[in-house]
Formats: structure tokens, C-alpha cells, sequence
């Protein structure tokens, strides 16, 4: 009667810290990575990107993106060079914004291997790259695209030489997470359990992009906690004024305001935020150069994709600045701030935390003069140039030598695009089912702890803050039995199911569920007997099974679990 059949999930990044985001879902003998991030900051997190995988990554069937930054996409071609073979399930968006950044990080780091080599400020001899351009260029085919708001079944049969099993079939859902172009959250199904991965959430109100959607609940949640322990401020006066304001005193100066910025989606809403400050004469009309060849390649690719911006939001909207120039070569790059050979400017480049990209010898040139201007637009990592600089840091180290701090420094908040406390509350608030377990991950320590007792003070749910490596059994027996007694879904929830889909969006019958999101019931017998007649009886009032049977630990002895679903009533 029960099978062996159990889901698990590991947490091989983001638990602990905000970077490095991996999460390794084992049904059966399958193993499926929900995001493959290189960590960043601290040093004894980057160490890790070194370190022997946890798992064999020949062993793992499949891949999925919740979007395209590098805390999340950064450790994948690495992956693929030791043996991952599987696909690797997106949205459009963040396929296309993964193949620009992973190809950009590869390069980087062969240049940076280079340069230490060539001036020996690497501990390594020789200094290697983590992975070359050539192991992204043999990845990408392995990139499959997938529409929001969908189911697909992932049977296994996409991978070479991968004999599927019909009981550990995963299915699949993303919906709009609002964080930059492409995120998503996803929901995942195997056979035994239910788990909904927030991904990074945005804003309420994201400023160049379509709003994030709730998506179905489920009885494991896993939630970002970037900014868990704190609130956006909201501006006392204009929207960022305190930005406006340092950019009309470096000029009047005579120095130059350098933005570390994201090359994916800061990029863009600096340059949306720079025009818009232009265009009400709350600065002049000053040279405006993106030295981010990475940052113009994003940015073609927000404005191929109008549908996903704002409806206020045109795709040409972005570059409505007089003097705005964008910087190709190294060379181009260099001469910008060279001494004497430059004039005031705003600068825009990568990468966002300071951490490396051509922002850096920008930093190590405008620095030490008290004339120029740095503004910092975001979270800056722990142990990364750009939180020191934030902490007010006198001096700090680029390319093995350590630099004075005399230009101003200035961080505009406002800038980020990452949910505060509120908005992940509301976000975790509106899950239909309510979850069982909410673990909190993506966050510094205090962050994450500040947010699950948050979470559980307010909305009454187990909040855990899960340690790095750490494993839990995610079956319907240890998790659904709360969701069973969540309240019925509000009216507003009342959308239909969406369509399902099967392997590489083939498609198939639609969902029997109507109505707002599903319910669940998790049928327990102490004999064969018991079990089969509860079981009739749900299924008698519409219920259907979610995969097959399990083992419950009650606390005394192991029973059978029976996970069913079906739609709420309608009416």
C-alpha cells in the first residue's frame, strides 16, 4: 500500500547569506536544481563557487531559473562543465538576460585570471577562471523557454540518454515575480509534495516593469528575505531628490558621478530615472555615458519585450537623454576618466556591488578626489567594495592596491527593485493555500531570522530559517495537513486554472480545476481497510490523488498518506 516514493530539499545556497542560490529537490532517485547562483561577498561564501558540488551534477535531470541575475544563474556553466547535461526551464526573458550575463561573466573572469597573472596579485599560480566562454557557448543549447502561467510536466524524456520514471514526474508553473524582466516564482509537483519558490520578489510597483502576480500556494514555501528586516523609505520630498541633489553639486564642482549599476534591469531604471529627472529640470542636461556593453545588451532586450513593461512605459521611453552615449571598447572606457581627460559626467556601469566589471577602474580613478561623486543604487552584498564604500569606508582594495576614499558617497535606496518586510508579508499573505511551513532563504542572517518571526508573529505560520546544506523531507504527510485546514480562497482569487502542458510544451488536456486555487486533503488510515474507505470517500466529493501514496510519522508510528487535490467550490 505505502511507497517508498519522498521528496527532499537541500539548500546549497542563499541559506545563510543573500547570494549562491541553489536548491536541490530529490524525488526518488531524480534530482531536479531550482536556480544555480554563484555566490558573491564574503570570502568564505566565493570559496564555495570552488569547492566540489555537493552531488554529482551528471546526476541532475533539470534545471530551472527563477531569473537572470548572477546570484542565481552565475554557477551554471560551471555546473555543465562537470557533467550537468539536463535542460534548463525559463521564462523568454531570463533566457535571453542569462545567455548576456553568464557570457559577460565568463569573459570577465578570464580577463581578471589574466591580469593577475600578468601583475601577480593572485595567491594562484596560475590564476584560473571558474569556468571560460567556451563552456557557456556549449550550455546554452540545453536553454528551453517556457510561457508564464502555465503547467508542464518535465517526465524526464528531454534529457540525452535519461530513461524517465512515471513516478517521479515533476510539473511545473511560473508566474511574474516582478523583480526584473523574466523572474518568476515556481510552483513545483512531484508525486508526493507541493513547494512554491518565490525566487527575488519585487516591489509592489516596479518602476519600468509589469507588476508581479500571487501564485497558487502551496504547503512549502520557500521566500526571499533581502530586505526582510527593513522598509523602503518612502522619499520625504520628490523621488530621489537625495540623487538629483548630488548630481547638481558634482557638476557644479567640476567632478564626475560614477553609478555602480547592475548591468540587468538597475541599468535600465537609472537611465528611466535620469531621463525622467531631465526632462522636469530637476538636473541639467548633463554627458550620460552607460560604460556597460553588458548593460546595453540587457537594455535591447527590456525593449524587445514591451509587453512586459509598465503600460505608462514605452520601450524608447529609456533613452530620452539629450547627451546619453554608450561605451564599446576598453580603450573608449579608460579614456572616460582618465587624468585630465575627462569632463564632468555621469557614468553608469558594472558591475552593481562594485565587485569587479570596468566599474572598477572608474572607483580607482574618481576616488581620491573630493570633486567627484559615487552613488550607490541598491542591496550591496556583505564583504563587497560597494558595502564598504556604503559603511563609509576611508579606503578600499581594486586590483591589489588600496585606494583613499575622498569622493562623496551617496546611497539612493530608492533604487531597489527587491520586496521590503511589507511587501513579502503581503505577497505571503495572499497564498492560496495558505502554507504549512515558510523556510526563509536569500538573506543575511539577522534578515532572514528578523522575517520569520516576523511571519509567524503576524500571519501565524512556521517560519524556519534554514542552515546552508541542510535537508527536509518536503511530503504531503509532513507539510499539507495545515494546508488542509487553510480558508477558503476570496473572490478575487476566482481565476481559472491555467492550461497544462507536457514536456517541451506539447500540449494536453486542460486542467479539470475551476475556480481559484486548489484544496487539499491528506487522507491517514491505521489499516488497509480505513485508509481505502476514506480515500473512496474524498474521491466521491470531487477529490482527486496527487501522486501516490506515502509514510506518515505521527510522532508514535508510521501510518499511510494519501495526498488528494481538487478544485474549491464554486458559488
Amino acid at each position: 500500500m505505502a511507497g517508498a516514493l519522498t521528496t527532499t530539499l537541500m539548500f546549497l545556497g542563499a541559506a545563510g547569506t543573500v547570494t549562491g542560490s541553489k536548491y536541490l529537490v530529490t524525488v526518488g532517485a531524480r534530482r531536479i536544481l531550482v536556480d544555480a547562483g554563484m555566490f558573491q561577498g564574503e570570502k568564505k561564501w566565493r570559496l564555495k563557487n570552488w569547492e566540489e558540488f555537493p552531488v554529482d551534477p551528471a546526476s541532475i535531470s533539470d534545471v530551472i531559473l527563477t531569473h537572470a541575475h548572477m546570484d542565481h544563474v552565475g554557477y551554471l556553466p560551471a555546473l555543465a562543465r562537470n557533467g550537468f547535461d539536463g535542460p534548463v526551464w525559463c521564462t523568454p526573458g531570463t533566457r535571453e538576460l542569462a545567455e548576456i550575463v553568464m557570457r559577460d561573466a565568463a569573459k570577465l573572469q578570464e580577463l581578471e585570471a589574466q591580469d593577475a597573472n600578468e601583475r601577480g596579485y593572485s595567491k594562484h599560480s596560475p590564476a584560473l577562471p571558474l569556468y571560460t566562454t567556451a563552456d557557456v557557448e556549449d550550455l546554452l543549447p540545453q536553454f528551453v523557454a517556457l510561457e508564464y502561467d502555465t503547467d508542464f510536466e518535465l517526465t524526464g524524456d528531454e534529457r540525452p540518454g535519461f530513461t524517465p520514471d512515471a513516478d517521479q514526474t515533476v510539473t511545473i508553473r511560473l508566474s511574474r515575480a516582478g523583480h526584473i524582466l523574466g523572474s518568476a516564482s515556481v510552483n513545483l509537483w512531484t508525486p508526493t509534495a507541493t513547494v512554491l519558490f518565490s525566487g527575488d520578489l519585487g516591489r509592489h510597483d516596479h518602476p519600468v516593469l509589469r507588476p508581479r502576480d500571487i501564485p497558487l500556494g502551496a504547503p512549502t514555501v520557500l521566500i526571499e528575505s533581502t530586505y526582510g528586516d527593513r522598509e523602503h523609505p518612502e522619499p520625504d520630498t520628490l523621488p530621489h531628490e537625495g540623487f538629483a541633489d548630488v548630481i547638481r553639486r558634482t557638476i557644479e564642482r567640476g567632478g564626475s558621478v560614477v553609478v555602480p549599476a547592475f548591468a540587468i534591469d538597475r541599468t535600465e531604471v537609472v537611465l528611466k530615472t535620469i531621463s525622467d529627472l531631465e526632462r522636469d529640470g530637476r538636473i541639467p542636461d548633463v554627458p550620460v555615458f552607460v560604460d556597460s556593453p553588458m548593460g546595453v545588451r540587457a537594455l535591447r532586450v527590456y525593449q524587445s519585450q514591451p509587453d512586459e513593461l509598465r503600460p505608462d512605459l514605452r520601450p524608447e521611453d529609456f533613452l530620452a537623454i539629450p547627451d546619453l552615449t554608450a561605451v564599446e571598447s576598453p580603450e573608449d572606457s579608460k579614456r572616460l576618466t582618465a587624468p585630465n581627460g575627462h569632463r564632468p559626467a555621469v557614468i553608469i556601469s558594472s558591475s552593481g556591488m562594485a565587485t569587479g566589471g570596468r566599474v572598477l577602474h572608474h572607483l580607482e580613478t574618481l576616488l581620491p578626489d573630493a570633486r567627484n561623486a559615487v552613488v550607490l543604487t541598491g542591496y550591496q552584498g556583505v564583504g563587497t567594495r560597494g558595502r564598504q564604500l556604503s559603511e563609509g569606508a576611508e579606503q578600499v582594495k581594486i586590483n591589489g592596491r588600496y585606494v583613499p576614499v575622498r569622493a562623496e558617497v551617496y546611497h539612493d535606496r530608492e533604487f531597489s527593485v527587491h520586496a521590503d518586510g511589507s511587501d513579502l508579508l503581503d505577497w505571503l499573505a495572499e497564498l492560496r493555500p495558505r502554507p504549512a511551513t515558510v523556510y526563509c532563504v536569500h538573506g543575511e542572517a539577522d534578515s532572514a531570522a528578523a522575517l520569520a518571526a516576523r511571519i509567524q508573529r503576524e500571519l501565524h505560520l512556521n517560519a524556519v530559517v534554514p542552515r546552508h546544506g541542510e535537508v527536509v523531507v518536503v511530503d504531503a504527510g509532513t507539510a499539507a495537513q495545515a494546508a488542509i485546514k487553510a480558508p477558503a480562497p476570496s473572490p478575487e482569487h476566482g481565476e481559472p486554472a491555467p492550461q497544462r502542458s507536457r514536456s517541451r510544451a506539447a500540449r494536453v488536456a486542460a486542467d479539470p480545476v475551476n475556480g481559484s486555487a486548489p484544496r487539499y486533503r491528506l487522507v491517514t488510515g491505521r489499516s488497509d481497510a480505513d485508509f481505502e474507505r476514506r480515500v473512496n470517500e474524498a474521491l466521491e466529493e470531487g477529490y482527486q490523488l496527487q501522486g501516490p501514496p506515502s509514510l506518515a510519522f505521527d510522532g508514535d508510528e508510521l501510518i499511510v498518506a494519501q495526498p488528494l487535490i481538487a478544485p474549491p467550490r464554486l458559488g
